[in-house]
């Protein structure tokens, strides 16, 4: 080497010696640089070679002037993270992380996989009253982010590394049937999330692999076609693409446009891509041509439910929703309705809650039951367990108006959110009672009071069991016995099921059985929703005449009330109710 630069480079010099007991006098250098040789040197994390390690820091602090920078390219796998940050920061030295992207791409150009390569530069000091550890793992023209621990530092250099390793595997692979990655986004020195991708494959060959991204308009990541694997799923299906990015965009973000949406995210789009699909335009998807708006309308804490907010977001038709949302689990709507436009007084126009409208698909089949429970009674009454928005109390003192209708929430604050923000509104026949629904169904019984319809529609708050509705307090043999003596003759108990481990269900129906003659059920194909009907009456043609009665005058009130998207299909219904399962 050194004969070959002696002609154009005289002052290169090439030099044999030890890196861990180098003859340079202290202080002699600017630069310390390290082109792979620590990455050979620290194959592990043994105590022998810890030790190399060390005399091979210590020789670099100590030829190196103060002001001087250690700059070493390396893939910084885990050990060689923590040892870099374990010694040089408490040797008065900044730390700084700095992603290179030109050798990872002309590794892709290659057909190679791309592993993150990185380039870090420790910074000498005569003395630091505290660590200065920064990086750069976006493209150039980010500016450097301040992290306040080396655990920080280690977390986000692991996210790179790990998203790297996905994204060359989705290179060359086609995700199993029930397989879906998912990615979630930051800003450089931002703890929230911007947004998350997840990656769908509908199984494919490379060769004729289709590709594309969709983007979920602003404020509805949370419905079922976005939040769910199922809904995704459905949504890679219907775009007749192999594999489909489905982007979410999060609460608290600012989105410009759609336009700007694509632009931010095509470099990531393009890394999530098929190999085949090198230099091809990836096209991107949505439901407009807006990126979508929420307006937050309100935000507070409730003392059961922890903090939560109320939203408005408006659909590529124009058609507004108001949304309740717990901070704790924000993929969840807890209420729903749907706005529409009236004037007021002053012939102002204005938007007000549509009680007429079931936006939540399980309420409709819980109606359709409660009107089979009370519709020959001249005075029919109905517990609702569980008020939420008020949206199924409300609706049903439209629908049955002959009926008393109790609303029992646990929540204070969510009968005052259901008043200000939902349009449920106490009268003499509909009252909301803040009482624990258990102590509610216990009183009803040693009291003797009868009911002709119970419908319970309580979330469950503990997400360690599989099992979204009821806490499975509602299901405990004692609870459904006092359940089955609290309904009248002909009476219904009505129960929203929503099981996310299925193995739960044999369970929920042997407890069902022990308490009531009979039991019927129907599980709606686009949620997790299972509706139970449980009676002690028998099977008849009366009772099926019942519920198809309840399907028919509900199909006529949407109708007079003009809700088209709300039709109920008796035939379907009737053909899918499991009556003794």
């Amino acid at each position: 080497m050194q004969s070959q630069v002696e002609k154009n480079r005289p002052g290169l010099r090439y030099i044999h010696m030890d890196a861990l007991q180098m003859d340079f006098v202290d202080e002699q250098f600017s630069v310390v640089l390290d082109k792979g040789t620590l990455d050979a040197l620290m194959p592990d994390e043994g105590v022998e070679t810890d030790e190399k390690i060390e005399r091979y820091f210590g020789e670099i602090l100590r030829v190196l002037r103060v002001g001087g920078r250690y700059v070493c390219v390396s893939l910084l796998q885990r050990h060689i993270l923590k040892k870099l940050l374990a010694y040089f920061p408490s040797h008065n030295c900044m730390f700084r992380a700095v992603r290179c992207f030109e050798p990872e791409q002309k590794s892709a150009e290659n057909g190679e996989n791309a592993m993150p390569v990185f380039l870090v530069v420790c910074s000498k000091f005569k003395t630091l009253p505290r660590h200065i550890l920064e990086v750069n793992l976006g493209d150039a023209q980010r500016s450097l982010t301040k992290l306040e621990s080396a655990s920080k530092v280690i977390d986000q250099i692991t996210d790179v590394q790990r998203a790297s390793f996905l994204c060359s595997r989705l290179k060359n692979t086609s995700l199993a049937v029930e397989e879906e990655i998912s990615f979630e986004l930051h800003q450089p020195g931002c703890d929230e999330t911007r947004y998350t991708i997840y990656v769908v494959d509908i199984p494919w060959q490379p060769k004729n692999a289709s590709y594309a991204a969709f983007i979920a308009p602003v404020g509805r990541e949370a419905e079922w076609l976005f939040s769910t694997k199922t809904g995704r799923k459905q949504l890679a299906t219907a775009t007749n693409h192999n594999r489909l990015a489905v982007v979410t965009t999060h609460r608290g973000q600012e989105y410009t446009s759609l336009e700007g949406v694509q632009v931010e995210l095509a470099e990531v789009i393009r890394n999530l891509a098929p190999s085949t699909f090198k230099g091809r335009t990836i096209p991107f998807l949505s439901l407009g041509s807006d990126v979508g708006k929420r307006e937050i309308k309100y935000r507070n804490s409730s003392k059961c439910s922890g903090d939560y907010v109320i939203e408005d977001v408006v659909t590529e038709t124009g058609d507004q929703y108001r949304r309740l949302y717990y901070l704790n689990n924000q993929l969840v709507i807890q209420s729903e309705a749907k706005l529409k436009q009236v004037k007021n007084r002053k012939g102002k126009p204005a938007q007000v809650v549509d009680l007429c409208r079931l936006t939540c698909r399980h309420h409709v089949y819980m109606s359709v039951a409660a009107y089979a429970a009370c519709h020959a009674q001249p005075n029919p009454k109905i517990a609702v367990l569980g008020l939420g928005g008020g949206g199924l109390c409300s609706f049903l003192r439209k629908f049955l108006p002959r009926a008393s209708i109790a609303g029992v929430e646990i929540d204070d604050d969510m009968v005052k959110i259901a008043s200000r923000w939902f349009g449920f509104a106490q009268d003499d026949k509909l009252r909301a009672h803040v009482r624990d629904a258990l102590e509610y169904i216990r009183e009803l019984s040693e009291t003797k009071v009868r009911l002709d319809a119970i419908l319970c529609d309580v979330d469950c708050k503990d997400a360690s069991v599989g099992m979204s509705c009821p806490p499975a307090e509602f299901l405990v043999p004692r609870v459904l016995k006092m359940a089955a003596e609290i309904v009248s003759d002909g009476g219904l108990f009505i129960i929203n099921v929503v099981l996310r481990d299925l193995t739960l269900r044999p369970g929920i129906l042997r407890s069902l059985k022990a308490c009531f003659a009979n039991t019927a059920a129907y599980k709606l194909d686009e949620d997790l929703n299972e509706i139970f009907v449980c009676f002690n009456g028998d099977v008849d043609e009366e009772f099926t005449g019942k519920l198809k009665q309840g399907c028919e005058e509900l199909r006529k009130f949407f109708i007079r009330n003009k809700v088209e998207e709300c039709d109920v299909d008796i035939a379907e219904y009737l053909n899918n109710l499991r009556i003794n399962v």
